[in-house]
Formats: C-alpha cells, structure tokens, sequence
C-alpha cells in the first residue's frame, strides 16, 4: 500500500517517487502547491475506489495522514 500510495504522489506532484517517504509533507515536497494538493485527492480517490469530503482535503498534507485516512476507507 505505502508504495502504490507513494507512486500516486509523486505522478501528482510530478516529483520522483524517491522524494517521497514517511516524513514527507506539504511543507518539504517543493512541488507541493494548492494545484497539485487537488490533483493528488482526485488521483487518490481514483486509485483506491474511495471518496474524501471536502472537509478532509485540508488534513491530507502529509504521506502519514494520507495513508491513515486511505486506510480507515477501505
């Protein structure tokens, strides 16, 4: 799961997948802007069969909160 999760982001952050781990954020991915957050929940939901409400796109700003949400989804 943490793979697939990480391959999804790094396509929608359009960064390389070895930028991406545990620790990785809002805050310390460099392409991580208001445009690619939107285009990674839509490409989240599409991957894994799922849908987030509006009021979660704010708390998935991190690869730890993004898969805890996934998670408690499926």
């Amino acid at each position: 799961m943490d793979q697939k999760i990480k391959q999804v982001m790094a396509v929608a952050l359009e960064t390389d997948i070895a930028l991406i781990s545990e620790n990785s954020t809002s805050e310390n991915v460099a392409n991580w802007d208001s445009l690619r957050h939107m285009n990674l929940i839509v490409a989240l939901e599409e991957e894994f069969s799922i849908e987030f409400e509006e009021e979660e796109f704010i708390d998935l700003m991190s690869f730890s909160k993004i898969k805890e949400r996934i998670n408690s989804k499926l």
